[in-house]
């Protein structure tokens, strides 16, 4: 089943960025240097291998692939899967990604994916050494898919599959018998929030190609502007066109109006056409940028809006977007622990810790965006204010980089959460092409009932499904090593996607 968020309203207020003194700066540090050394049963057994980790992790998306694999497919236990989709609505959506231990292919969330993903390139992929190409890959192999899903003008196809079938059976993607319902938005039937994410992305990713290959640049540039005119026009939020087809598993529980915002933001810096900046002033109050600044992930994106805009505030190019930057100083300030305007929980062991389901996929993308801020801050020499003391860009990555650690193993469980790390790491996480024997191993056909045996055994998955990082433990630091505990042991792609970004930089800056 695939985790979902929950979202929290809790605005902060924050005030514009100003020059401080450094014992302001050293005070608010002090705070959170204390909590953190504080927590309980924290492990400190050294430095991490984060160019291992950063392997590692962008392998993990080889083993989500849907479709026809390529010869140079490094996970070999994956075979070919799903190569007639969409074929019982006259298209072709072969490709893409599985969302996480399932065999359904979600739009919303596979879009994000790929969104942060750029985003880690952008920002981060100067720095990725090696591993560069393995991630420009990545990015591609969801841009493929998802102009697959927009080729059609004023349509978007944004899942394949019957995700109450699927979850139903307990089966490998290459003998996957389950239904392979297609669904679609459109003019009658709109999702602004799938369709502004789509473009989102879609932008995003034609930065990543715009030096590498401009012709595919151009063509996903070109694709995004179209998907977005679409989502804009025709309004609304996905879940009340399809209902039950994506609820409860990735039901819009935020509203569109953010993703309309965000790949506004994302048009912007891709094409630096003025029309999307006029867009975002206009529409800043009317599609509510200052709500809920303190969240990010697939149905959320407004503190990710606030930070991307901010960079630009911050070389001072947009002043008039300032707002925008007060929003962001309002998340940074948010997450701080020993100040008057914390926002999130943070386990005993020092964790950021929201409510729903898979709680690593807040802590990836919350760090990511702790991280993106502190770049832009240096570059701006800026701090930032919290309730008369400063946040300095180096605490925030500070912040970042202990979360980070967690994962990898420094926390109360002494393991790490991403699975072919470390001495240590979760064994029987739920997914399906990972429990069950590999084609390879067992060719005949495992039915959907007949994988239940796997489901429920206590041993070890098989196929080590190399860099998933899974939902991590509960707010006490506990964490069930058991595939039933899918809040828990089901690694999702949105999770790892931000973390590609997090750990080639501190790989860079060990």
């Amino acid at each position: 089943m695939a985790p979902k968020a929950v979202p929290v309203t809790s605005p902060a207020t924050a005030t514009a960025v100003f020059s401080v003194s450094f014992p302001a700066i050293l005070a608010v540090s002090t705070l959170v240097l204390l909590f953190f050394s504080s927590a309980a049963s924290v492990s400190a057994a050294g430095g991490h291998d984060y160019s291992d980790a950063l392997r590692k992790c962008i392998l993990f998306f080889e083993g989500q692939r849907s479709g026809k694999l390529p010869a140079d497919q490094r996970v070999r236990w994956r075979s070919h899967s799903a190569l007639h989709d969409g074929a019982s609505a006259g298209v072709d959506l072969t490709g893409g990604y599985y969302d996480a231990g399932d065999n359904i292919k979600f739009g919303f969330p596979m879009a994000f994916t790929t969104t942060l993903l750029a985003w880690s390139v952008i920002d981060f992929g100067r720095i990725m050494g090696p591993e560069l190409g393995h991630a420009v890959r990545a990015v591609k192999w969801g841009t493929d898919y998802l102009l697959k899903a927009t080729a059609t003008d004023g349509v978007v196809y944004v899942q394949v599959g019957d995700a109450i079938s699927d979850h139903n059976c307990w089966e490998r993607p290459e003998d996957m018998d389950t239904l392979r319902t297609v669904f679609k938005i459109d003019r009658n039937h709109p999702g602004s929030d799938v369709a502004g994410e789509t473009a989102a992305a879609l932008a995003a990713a034609s930065i990543v190609f715009r030096s590498r290959d401009p012709v595919y640049s151009r063509i996903l540039l070109n694709r995004a502007v179209k998907v977005f005119r679409f989502a804009d026009t025709y309004r609304g939020a996905y879940s009340n066109a399809l209902h039950s087809a994506v609820c409860p598993f990735y039901c819009d529980n935020n509203g569109y109006q953010d993703e309309l915002l965000w790949a506004a933001a994302w048009l912007h810096k891709a094409s630096r056409r003025r029309q999307y900046r006029e867009y975002i002033v206009r529409n800043e109050v009317i599609l509510r940028a200052g709500d809920t600044i303190n969240e990010f992930g697939w149905d959320n994106k407004h503190a990710g809006i606030n930070v991307l805009i901010s960079k630009e505030v911050l070389m001072g190019k947009s002043p008039d977007l300032r707002s925008f930057q007060n929003n962001a100083d309002a998340f940074i300030c948010s997450l701080l622990p020993g100040t008057s305007h914390l926002q999130v929980q943070y386990s005993p062991g020092g964790l950021i810790f929201k409510a729903g389901g898979s709680n690593m996929q807040h802590v990836t993308s919350l760090s990511f965006l702790l991280l993106a801020y502190s770049n832009y801050l240096s570059h701006a020499n800026h701090a930032v204010p919290c309730a008369g003391k400063t946040a300095s860009p180096a605490l925030l990555k500070s912040l970042a980089r202990r979360q980070v650690n967690y994962i990898l193993g420094d926390n109360p469980m002494r393991m790490s959460y991403m699975v072919g790390y470390g001495k240590r790491y979760p064994q029987r996480i739920h997914h399906r092409g990972s429990s069950l024997p590999s084609v390879r191993v067992h060719p005949a056909r495992i039915g959907c009932k007949a994988g239940s045996r796997y489901f429920f055994s206590p041993d070890p998955n098989p196929n080590v499904l190399v860099g998933a990082v899974v939902g991590g433990p509960n707010t006490t630091d506990a964490f069930p090593d058991s595939r039933p505990f899918f809040q828990e042991s089901e690694p999702t792609t949105y999770i790892n996607a931000p973390l590609v970004g997090l750990l080639a930089y501190f790989a860079a800056h060990p």
